[in-house]
């Protein structure tokens, strides 16, 4: 949830923290701070605001060099964001300052010991306890700072990532993981420290992901040690080399990496798709799939948890898993799966989405599902990541890095795994005719296309945005494979212009929600021609009879939808499973230029961080 950066070697530091810190920005941003040692002294600059906030400061407030330091990017969890609850924190005696995401549950018994010990608080953060702790048992135990991170941490519930420095051993920086994500960059004489590998990726492509429960200590001019947490036991450091490349994090001319991240669709579905949709042999290649193919097709049902966007990803699957593979489905917040008493069985399976493969909530309901012994396939955007390593199977989607907090790209490209795996299990099952399938590969291929023929509205849809950015409240409303899009669209909307929105199932409108309806209510409704068309213009019709505003959403050349909407934005014609993958771009550009007409901060919205990473 928020963003780590450090650094040990022999560049200054300064630098490289602060640019680090921008790129991961979108994991938090209500405050910012660094920590340098300038050879002889620590010093400290932090502030409520942005990492552009913490420059401004920094100019007057710290020296700026120094081969050692460490820098955070905040997103408030224990204390509202201000100057005093930024991080770094520092201990009682001033030698020790640590960065921290994540939750420390029991800091509050933490603290009254502590403070019967004398220890004294500045903030109302767990984090300043957990450096206090570490300072107290490294008096009382007389170790080193590595062994005194160990022993506090074992004495602490909750999750963390975290980078600790001491200023009188200036040659080393140590730092754990347990539920959030840690990697650790390897030059030539140089460490870098970051939440991901954005920071360093100029630098190295040499990279160690910390596993949860484990530790290491990193010292200049030596080889990393990677302990485990619970057990002291040694781990053999498994380096990875990067993928990633330093374009894909940046904006490529675009204003936003929202905007840049809608107009990758069209590659980023082709490169999920490239090598596992061999549609001239009418092949679905997918490892994770075919080496589990019984416990797919042997499954009582599938269980999908996720959140936010992705749990709508999970909702189109159900569409696509029933009606094509003739599986039940069940779609669940993973934030609610663990804590109803769910009836998991070994003849499940479930699937888990999630763009970055760190959400706490999900990797808690797949944690559950593995106990009950249920099969956990995978569905994530970031190689490494914890849902990768804790799933039983999995595919990951290409969509390459998503800077944007309002999900765009990941949401497509989940869409595009699962519509492979429906496919591959209908074909295996025999609940899919051989010429229905081969229509169903040809469609997908030409989904991409179809996307960029959808782009081309984006200033028809400008236009649209600049008459309702004042709207205080939207309905969206879909049905079908269609209504999940409706969902995924209020929810953008809501995101990054903070305008009311909420999604419906169209026909639900005469049982509540129409009664919002009058001349003042904008209605988007997604009426393609596929799939349940004129049920969808008869609830047109309910809706234009009392006066509400209605922007549809309909397949290229309709007359009947455009003779009843205000205003209506094509897309090219497609089979009806695969429909959400361009209904969902027309909404994507709406919220995005409503949003930049009422100038708010569209790559990082206000309370929101990209990774969820706490619960």
């Amino acid at each position: 949830m928020c963003g780590i950066v450090g650094y040990i070697g022999h560049r200054e530091a300064y630098p490289i923290i602060v640019e680090g810190l921008k790129r991961l920005e979108y994991r938090g941003y209500d405050s910012a701070g660094i920590a340098l040692f300038d050879g002889t002294d620590l010093k400290v600059s932090k502030t409520k605001g942005k990492v552009a906030d913490l420059e401004n400061l920094s100019e007057t407030e710290i020296t700026k060099h120094g081969n050692v330091g460490i820098g955070h990017t905040r997103w408030a969890t224990h204390g509202v964001p201000n100057d005093v609850n930024s991080h770094p924190h520092v201990s009682n005696s001033g030698n020790l300052v640590i960065i921290h995401n994540g939750i420390i549950e029991n800091y509050e018994s933490l603290k009254k010991e502590l403070i019967s010990r004398g220890y004294t608080f500045k903030s109302d953060t767990d984090t300043e306890v957990l450096i206090n702790l570490i300072e107290d048992v490294k008096k009382q135990e007389k170790v080193k700072l590595g062994k005194a991170v160990q022993i506090a941490l074992n004495q602490v519930i909750g999750a963390y990532a975290i980078t600790v420095f001491d200023k009188n051993k200036p040659e080393e920086i140590v730092v754990a993981r347990l539920g959030s994500p840690l990697a650790i960059g390897i030059g030539e004489d140089e460490f870098f420290i970051a939440s991901d590998a954005s920071p360093f990726i100029e630098y190295t492509k040499d990279a160690i992901y910390l596993e949860d429960e484990e530790m290491a200590v990193i010292r200049f001019h030596k080889k990393i040690k990677i302990r485990k947490i619970k057990d002291d036991s040694l781990v053999d450091p498994y380096v990875q080399k990067l993928q990633m490349n330093l374009e894909e994090i940046e904006k490529g001319g675009y204003d936003h990496f929202m905007l840049k991240e809608i107009y990758e669709q069209p590659k980023a579905i082709k490169d999920t798709y490239r090598g596992r949709l061999l549609r001239d042999q009418a092949i679905i290649k997918m490892a994770g799939v075919e080496d589990n193919m019984k416990k797919f097709l042997n499954a009582n049902r599938i269980i999908i948890v996720a959140c936010g966007t992705s749990w709508h990803a999970g909702l189109v699957a159900e569409y696509i898993f029933e009606d094509l593979a003739r599986i039940p489905v069940e779609v669940e917040y993973a934030s609610e799966f663990r804590y109803r008493n769910p009836v998991i069985t070994e003849n499940d399976v479930l699937i888990a989405i999630s763009q970055s493969g760190e959400t706490a909530d999900t990797l808690a309901a797949i944690k559950l599902a593995k106990s009950k012994g249920a099969f956990v396939f995978g569905v994530c955007n970031v190689v490494g990541s914890s849902i990768a390593r804790e799933t039983d199977a999995g595919a990951y989607t290409h969509a390459g890095p998503e800077i944007g907090v309002a999900s765009t790209k990941a949401f497509t490209t989940q869409i595009t795994v699962l519509t492979l795996m429906a496919l591959r299990l209908a074909r295996a099952k025999g609940s899919i005719s051989s010429s229905d399938y081969r229509h169903h590969l040809l469609e997908l291929e030409l989904i991409p296309s179809k996307i960029e023929e959808s782009l081309k509205s984006d200033d028809h849809i400008k236009i649209i945005a600049d008459i309702y950015k004042n709207a205080p409240n939207c309905l969206y409303l879909g049905r079908g494979y269609n209504f999940p899009v409706a969902l995924e669209g209020a929810l953008k909307l809501k995101e990054i212009s903070y305008i009311h929105a909420e999604g419906y199932p169209a026909a639900e409108m005469k049982h509540g929600p129409i009664a919002l309806i009058d001349e003042n209510m904008p209605v988007i409704v997604i009426a393609t021609k596929k799939g349940h068309y004129e049920k969808v213009v008869s609830n047109i019709q309910e809706i234009k009879s009392r006066k509400g505003k209605i922007i549809g959403i309909v397949t290229e050349g309709d007359v009947q939808v455009k003779n009843l909407a205000d205003h209506v934005i094509e897309v090219p014609e497609t089979l009806e499973p695969l429909t959400p993958l361009l209904t969902t771009i027309p909404l994507q550009l709406l919220s995005y230029h409503i949003a930049v007409l009422l100038e708010k901060n569209v790559d990082q919205p206000r309370n929101l961080a990209k990774s969820v990473t706490v619960e």
